[in-house]
């Protein structure tokens, strides 16, 4: 499934770039984030986290890792992760765009992948909970960046 997105921060580019390359600033937003390991600083982490779709919570560990970063204008991130019995791979990427001195447009794709018993339930249920946790980071984000 592939899912995307455009937002706008009112911040100056490289002010965007840094917090969003900071694992443990984003990771402050990141609904339903347990626990977070960096593994290799600014490159690779380790996360424990829980999504819930519906009346049923999956948790999750996975491997994140940053596969490019053009700073300040462009980052490729792939993400591996494992719940009983169903596995999660997600490749995304943004895009900064300046818009004047102090705001950025942030574009994001992410194309996201579920398989074994969760992914049914997933599949209908996955839209939902994806707009709402987008919602929730994206809010958080423009809140910590502009304060």
């Amino acid at each position: 499934m592939l899912i995307k997105g455009r937002d706008k921060i009112k911040a100056p580019r490289d002010e965007v770039w840094k917090f969003l390359t900071n694992a443990e600033a984003v990771g402050h937003c990141t609904p339903g984030l347990e626990s977070m390991e960096i593994v290799e600083p600014g490159k690779k982490f380790q996360a424990l986290g829980t999504i819930g779709m519906g009346t049923v919570k999956v948790k999750f560990a996975a491997t994140i890792e940053w596969t490019e970063l053009k700073e300040p204008t462009h980052a490729k991130m792939k993400m591996q992760g494992t719940a009983p019995g169903s596995s999660i791979d997600v490749a995304s990427e943004l895009d900064l765009i300046e818009l004047g001195v102090s705001a950025t447009a942030l574009e994001w794709q992410a194309d996201v992948n579920i398989v074994g018993s969760i992914a049914s339930l997933a599949n209908r249920l996955m839209k939902p909970v994806t707009q709402k946790m987008t919602s929730q980071f994206f809010t958080c984000i423009r809140k910590q960046i502009e304060a």
